[in-house]
């Protein structure tokens, strides 16, 4: 299938051509159709499969449809919210893209900046606004937004706002829409309070879910380091010596966990930056910046931080600190080999950390080879016992 065949309109397409899109990604081949019809939706998709442009694309057309000639003054007529500044950016500059020949204005909305040019992007008028929470409802008690004409409402990444204790505010942001409106629900996973949440607020949604969490992507070559825990820093900088770790994403568990590593690193000579909560957003912004454009090519994250993070031929993920969650290993690891393009994935795991492997292995039913050749490899660490189970 090909963009053309799912009812879009030229401005839409030629955008799309533009940007070098030729096919849908599963999530939009199943989503847009069903948006297009203005049906609920739950979109049950992990990073790096392509739902943003599941719902920027039908709300561009839609709104586009709606109003053709986008006359008099502009009210938010979508609103999406996301629980990240830089996810809130990413989105932005989808809509930027696929948006270019619409005619429809969109802003971004977020804390940790001063507010002036967000107020007067408000107050010119915008079709779409995408917003964090906390900022939203800032500018809302201060009667910068109105929120009285939206009809299409997202709600993204809503298990990463339960993550980061924002669901009470999305309440609070649901409870100020109009009842009737098309609403649509973004989630890797569907905890329990994301489930109810959704029983509240969609109507007669279609599910639509792709690359179950279970599943990891075939193209990336995984594996497993088993080292004692003071070994692991020394570890991380023995793996670098490798020239064809082009750029890595490495997870730790905690933010201190990661200010650390970024000062073992830099007395090793290897450049660095972590990107956590306790980082102001500007120096977020910046150390992604730096990664992005190659100026470093080590990039420090713990989990929350790095959700949304978008980045084009990542050569490696580095799981530093095994996650206790196994749905989040995969979610780690597909953010490389993306686009068909190759990619590898390691994981560094000390004697803490093998029921976590072990949960890995029962997640995606399958055994990941251990790589022994390595300074500070500890074998005895490597039981038989940790095996896939089909």
């Amino acid at each position: 299938m090909k963009f053309e065949d799912l009812r879009l309109i030229e401005p839409i397409l030629r955008a799309l051509k533009t940007e070098g899109y030729t096919i849908p990604t599963p999530i939009q081949e199943k989503a847009i159709p069903v948006l297009l019809d203005h049906k609920d939706l739950i979109g049950c998709a992990q990073t790096g499969t392509g739902k943003t442009a599941a719902f920027a694309i039908p709300i561009l057309q839609m709104l586009k449809q709606e109003n053709p000639l986008l006359n008099g003054h502009r009210k938010i007529k979508s609103l999406i919210l996301t629980p990240t500044r830089e996810l809130a950016i990413q989105i932005g500059e989808s809509f930027t893209a696929y948006g270019k020949h619409t005619g429809l204005r969109h802003t971004v909305i977020f804390g940790g900046v001063t507010q002036h040019p967000q107020t007067e992007s408000l107050k010119a008028g915008v079709d779409i606004l995408i917003a964090t929470p906390g900022r939203l409802l800032d500018l809302i008690g201060q009667n910068f937004i109105h929120l009285t004409e939206v009809k299409i409402f997202v709600l993204d990444e809503g298990d990463r706002m339960l993550d980061m204790g924002f669901i009470h505010d999305v309440k609070k942001v649901i409870a100020l829409l109009p009842q009737k409106r098309q609403t649509l629900l973004f989630s890797a996973t569907m905890p329990p309070e994301i489930v109810k949440l959704a029983d509240t607020i969609l109507t007669s949604p279609v599910m639509v879910a792709v690359t179950p969490v279970s599943s990891t992507v075939d193209i990336i070559e995984q594996s497993v380091y088993f080292v004692d825990k003071k070994d692991k820093p020394a570890l991380l900088s023995h793996v670098l010596k490798d020239r064809s770790v082009l750029s890595a994403l490495v997870f730790t568990r905690t933010k201190y966990g990661a200010d650390k590593l970024v000062k073992y690193l830099k007395r090793q000579g290897i450049l660095t930056e972590a990107i956590h909560g306790n980082k102001s957003q500007n120096a977020r912004q910046r150390a992604l910046r730096n990664f992005k454009e190659r100026k470093i090519r080590l990039l420090i994250a713990t989990d929350i931080a790095a959700r949304g993070i978008d980045i084009d031929e990542l050569s490696h993920v580095i799981n530093y600190e095994i996650p206790n969650i196994p749905e989040t290993y995969v979610h780690r690891i597909g953010r490389t080999g993306r686009a068909g393009l190759g990619g590898k994935a390691l994981s560094f795991c000390d004697a803490d950390e093998k029921a976590y492997l072990r949960d890995i292995y029962k997640l995606i039913s399958k055994k990941i080879p251990a790589v022994d050749n390595h300074p500070f490899s500890n074998v005895s660490l490597r039981p038989d016992r940790i095996m896939a189970r089909r």
